[in-house]
């Protein structure tokens, strides 16, 4: 019952609203500016809930676990920042470390802190992350300007050195930037990396990490961590559209 009555005065407040437009040419001047300042009002609460509906419905969805993956992956992950709102959806005038959230932390040397970041919502048809993190910078005196990602304490069980680490990152920019790949495994009292070159003319990459020739004592693995570092930020807009990890074993031989 309640659903036919909603029905009902929905049609009936829309018919009204059709006649008053049919007649806002002949309408007298105290009845237009009357009907002028309700349409206002209403106006204001129908912007509010266009505004959270695209949100909340537009594509991809939020918590989309859709990933590429590589066949024979036993693991695969995407950070809750490309998946889900922050409560702090950006950091302005950056200061050398910059934490947006638990997983992600934003690394400089430079004193201008001419840099911004933010969460922003993707709309484009060949998303599958929800969100994306946009990097702005703008005057840049420092040496370095890193991205860091913490991985969740599930990549490291069961690691071996017969695994490849697949990292896939999908990039948008006002001018091509220069992105380097470092994967960090942390094991007992050392420290190993591989660093890897990102294309800066391709706007969507795979690398692997293979970790065959890493000296890991596969048994004491106890954090791994990604790091995005850009070459050369000033003056550019980075917008990271997705990241996401796999894992799985090198082919036989």
């Amino acid at each position: 019952m309640g659903r036919l009555l909603d029905r009902y005065i929905h049609r009936k407040v829309v018919e009204r609203w059709r006649k008053a437009v049919r007649g806002a040419s002949e309408s007298p001047e105290p009845l237009l500016r009357r009907q002028r300042d309700q349409a206002r009002r209403l106006r204001l609460y129908l912007d509010m809930l266009l505004h959270e509906a695209e949100t909340r419905l537009a594509r991809p969805r939020i918590g989309s676990s859709q990933i590429p993956k590589p066949l024979g992956a036993d693991w695969c992950w995407r950070p809750d920042l490309w998946r889900g709102p922050l409560a702090r959806p950006g950091v302005a005038s950056a200061p050398r470390r910059a934490q947006i959230d638990r997983q992600v932390t934003l690394f400089h040397d430079c004193s201008l802190a001419e840099i911004g970041m933010r969460q922003t919502r993707n709309s484009q048809d060949q998303d599958l992350a929800a969100f994306a993190l946009q990097v702005e910078v703008f005057g840049f005196a420092g040496s370095f300007l890193s991205l860091s990602v913490d991985l969740p304490t599930e990549a490291a069980k069961d690691l071996t050195k017969q695994h490849l680490m697949r990292v896939d990152v999908l990039i948008d920019a006002e001018l091509p930037v220069e992105l380097f790949a470092r994967l960090n495994i942390l094991h007992g009292p050392n420290t190993d990396q591989v660093l890897r070159t990102l294309d800066p003319s391709a706007q969507s990459h795979s690398v692997d990490f293979d970790l065959a020739h890493l000296p890991l004592n596969e048994a004491r693995i106890e954090k791994i961590w990604l790091d995005l570092i850009f070459e050369n930020p000033q003056m550019n807009c980075v917008s990271l559209r997705d990241l996401t990890f796999c894992r799985h074993h090198r082919a036989d031989l």
